[in-house]
């Protein structure tokens, strides 16, 4: 099949275009030369048309080069706004009742992985676009409040608005065919200027390369783009409209009242559209922007299509549009031969619909991310200083990292930087249609230019220093495995060596760095888990002490077993690595003894009371005490399961002599293994923080409807504190934690402080891969009631398929034809334009299911898809 043979042919260039156009540049790190590090502030949504950025460019539906030089995207005008639509509209961290968010509604419909085909749709309302009510609205909402959306507007109730499905097909790797389909969906016919848009990102302003590509009209009434290194390339207009030209330049004198640096700036063609002002474009027809201007009167329920075919100028055609519906029908066809291939065992149309969605949404997800530390805290040598409070400020740290790579993300409007655990989980689904993208991708953050030299792996642009959930590894092993079964046995090697060196770095600036005692219990800190504990983990907590924490805890103990994992099927190739699984397992062992009986001032995290491990804070005047919060801190220890055939054992035979040693040497930490010394009737060692009693007592928890196991998976906080709100009282001050299913309703830790809200994808599916592990060993024997209190006894496997069809539940048509995740809305659950376009939102609400938080793929809910595929993890 032609997708998969693009796939196979790396140096072909393929991948040299795509999505790579983030959704919003505004309101980042890269772009904030604030003296206060106020981001938000520092370029708003209305400061956006007229500023040039110095790291990146945005746009709807936008395509862009590998590097970004060259890009292209669709802006809009419905007669009505005040402004043209050239790019998503959204609330600031300040202006949301829960945080940030985007106003638009917007979806990613299909994708291969090398962008041969691509599909999204973008809704625009035909009545003035709301931008005042959106924020003052929410502005008045407080926490207990759900956010205002744009659908609560009312805007779409009538169907006047217009759907615009933007579409690419290549026809080469240089040659790129364009189509806009504009759908009135209502009954009246309506008036709307499409502004196709080519521009250049501006590297010319900064100081240490003046050369100014050049966007220019030809004498045919089509667009010639000229650069030095990208090459010449013609945008073809099928039928000729109007072309407007201007300069990707700030408009200073509109922004700051300084002088501008040319005589037609960025927001130049805004002006001319809605303003009337001819004298915002430039009359010679050059520049480094260009929007060719369709003035279109759609009829009501009819449509129109614009074809613009984007290629190389050697690529010489007399008729560039003679062939292109026939490209168009060809790319679809392969995109559809290409996942009827990955869905065969798929039988549910639905479910087939919601997959390849969610797919789309992760190729859609790709952004070029630049940004050079080192530059961004001295400035650029042809603009102002910037305030000397940088030096002192946000991720001064990391003058090393310079990144300029196509990455996956988390979601480009609301989280248009890559992430570092989001990433490893990004890669699962990803795996599934391109291996080799998912390989790099992970090994692309231990490299020199990211890692910082201590080994920690950089987390996120607003703060790389902060410590996410140790995960690479996990993935790695995980994406190896399956590039394994894809290449029929014969894995990648030299990803897995060389990730695993990298690695060995990181998991020493752990050690080194968040077991402060070295007694093997941890302080992660953040750890993404913040929104459902009593304190922020990040900041020195009251009266002193610190927590030593059974999810940090936890993560390490699974991030041993994956680096020993490791390290065994590395030393079948090369026995040197058995003294580095000896390591790992007996670090393993270490861990589990402190979390189950040593701790430090002599308190376990396991408590023998509530049969549940829980956090130790661990006060300067009162010593340990357990915080007994029921939550997924509990349930995380789960997640350190490893189970090795004895034939593995028999081919590392060193390794076997050091771990028996061991084993007989401290048979205090030997009983806490589970059932290592006891192999199955297939053979099979298990090593786990859980014996079979206690993981049995957490199951029965975890199971329980009226705790954690929602209709929809596995909440993050126990519903029993509904009712039960955990309460500390801490150097005269009174905390406490309830059960919230939605949006969260404090401010403690940030703006949008339930973005690990009440069902969230990843722990769910890192629990039902924990629970076919756990199956592998103990087999169809071993049962638990699920759910408790039922009377049905189901084996381990049985219940992670359970969470597993409640989590596709929350996508899927129901007997009513619903999809639980858009919740009450009539309009989104009947209407045909709306009910199957899917959004794959950030969590879900712990009882209704409904979506919240980051709306676009929000990348980690993309592992849906790898949970809708029936082979097994």
């Amino acid at each position: 099949m032609q997708e998969q043979k693009r796939l196979k042919d790396n140096k072909a260039g393929w991948k040299k275009w795509g999505p790579y156009l983030t959704d919003r540049q505004w309101g980042t790190v890269r772009e904030d030369y604030s003296e206060d590090g106020m981001a938000w502030n520092y370029i708003s949504h209305d400061m956006a048309r007229s500023k040039t950025y110095r790291w990146g460019e945005e746009g709807i539906g936008g395509i862009s080069d590998h590097r970004q030089l060259l890009c292209f995207s669709v802006g809009l005008w419905n007669k009505k706004d005040p402004i043209l639509k050239e790019r998503y509209f959204g609330l600031t961290s300040n202006e949301g009742n829960h945080g940030e968010d985007v106003k638009e509604l917007y979806y990613y419909l299909d994708a291969t992985p090398t962008h041969s085909y691509m599909k999204m749709l973008y809704k625009y309302p035909q009545s003035e676009y709301p931008y005042a009510w959106l924020i003052s609205e929410n502005k008045k909402r407080s926490k207990q409040e759900p956010e205002f959306e744009l659908m609560d507007t009312g805007i779409f109730d009538n169907a006047d608005y217009f759907d615009v499905f933007i579409e690419y097909a290549k026809a080469d790797v240089k040659d790129m065919l364009i189509r806009i389909t504009i759908h009135n969906r209502g009954a009246h016919d309506a008036a709307v200027n499409v502004l196709p848009t080519v521009w250049f990102r501006n590297t010319w302003s900064w100081g240490y390369d003046d050369y100014k590509p050049r966007i220019s009209s030809s004498n045919t009434g089509d667009i010639i783009i000229r650069h030095q290194k990208l090459g010449n390339f013609i945008l073809d207009i099928d039928h000729k409209k109007t072309l407007l030209f201007c300069d990707n330049e700030s408009n200073n004198k509109k922004l700051y009242g300084s002088a501008n640096a040319g005589e037609f700036c960025k927001d130049g063609i805004n002006e001319c559209i809605v303003t009337g002002n001819d004298k915002a474009v430039n009359p010679n027809q050059e520049g480094t922007k260009a929007a060719v201007n369709y003035d279109l009167v759609i009829k009501a329920g009819e449509s129109e299509t614009i074809r613009l075919r984007l290629r190389r100028e050697d690529n010489e055609l007399t008729e560039p549009f003679d062939d292109f519906n026939s490209i168009f029908d060809l790319r679809v066809e392969e995109a559809n031969a290409f996942y009827d291939d990955l869905q065969q065992e798929i039988i549910s149309t639905d479910e087939k619909a919601v997959q390849r969605q969610a797919f789309a949404g992760m190729l859609w997800s790709k952004q070029f991310f630049y940004y050079d530390v080192d530059q961004w805290l001295k400035g650029d040598p042809a603009q102002p200083a910037p305030p000397p409070q940088r030096k002192s400020g946000r991720n001064r740290e990391w003058p090393h990292l310079n990144n300029s790579d196509i990455i996956s993300m988390p979601d480009k409007w609301e989280y248009p930087w890559f992430a570092a655990w989001d990433l490893a989980f990004h890669c699962i689904p990803l795996a599934l249609v391109d291996v080799e993208f998912a390989k790099n991708q992970l090994s692309l953050l231990t490299k020199e230019w990211y890692m910082h030299p201590n080994g920690q792996l950089p987390a996120y642009e607003w703060s790389f220093s902060d410590a996410n959930p140790p995960v690479h590894a996990w993935a790695a092993w995980r994406v190896y495995k399956m590039d394994q079964k894809y290449h029929h046995g014969k894995g990648d090697l030299a990803f897995l060596e060389s990730i695993f060196h990298k690695l060995l770095l990181n998991f020493t600036w752990w050690v080194n760095r968040k077991d402060t005692k070295g007694n093997n219990i941890f302080q992660g800190g953040f750890l993404g888990l913040d929104n459902i504990g009593v304190f922020d983990r990040s900041a020195p907590l009251p009266g002193g002490g610190h927590i030593e924490q059974a999810d940090g805890t936890s993560w390490m103990a699974m991030y041993s077993l994956n680096l020993m994992r490791i390290s065994l099927e590395l030393a079948k190739f090369n026995p040197v690595y058995q003294d580095m699984s000896t390591k790992f397992f007996e670090h393993f062992l270490y861990i589990a003894g402190a979390m189950a009986n040593i701790g430090t001032e002599g308190i376990g995290l396991w408590d023998e009371e509530d049969q549940f491990f829980y956090d130790v804070l661990q006060c300067p005047k009162d010593g340990g005490v357990k915080l007994k919060l029921r939550s997924m801190v509990g349930l995380i220890p789960l997640f350190a399961v490893e189970v090795l055939d004895h034939e593995l054992l028999e081919a590392v035979p060193e390794f076997t002599r050091r771990l028996n040693w061991f084993l007989d040497n401290r048979p205090d930490l030997a009983s806490l293994v589970s059932r290592w010394q006891e192999k199955n009737k297939t053979e099979k060692h298990l090593l786990s923080l859980l014996r079979g009693h206690r993981m049995k007592k957490i199951l029965q928890r975890m199971l329980d409807e009226s705790e954690f196991f929602s209709d929809y998976g596995i909440r993050a906080l126990s519903k029993y504190h509904d009712q039960n709100p955990f309460e500390i009282f801490l150097d005269g001050k009174h905390f406490s934690v309830e059960y919230t299913p939605g949006e969260s309703t404090t401010s403690l830790f940030g703006g949008n402080s339930n973005w690990r809200g009440p069902i969230w994808m990843p722990v769910n599916y890192l629990l039902v891969e924990s629970l076919q592990k756990f199956h592998f060993y103990y087999g169809d024997d071993f049962t638990v009631e699920c759910p408790t209190g039922s009377g049905i006894f189901l084996n381990l496997r049985e219940v992670g398929d359970e969470i597993t069809r409640r989590l596709s539940a929350l996508f899927l048509l129901d007997k009513q034809g619903n999809r639980p995740y858009l919740g009450e809305n009539h309009k989104l659950q009947s209407d045909p334009h709306f009910k199957n376009y899917i959004l794959f939102y950030e969590y879900f609400h712990g009882d209704s299911g409904k979506g919240a938080g980051a709306e676009h793929q929000t990348g980690w809910t993309g592992l849906i898809a790898k949970l809708l595929q029936p082979r097994r993890l």
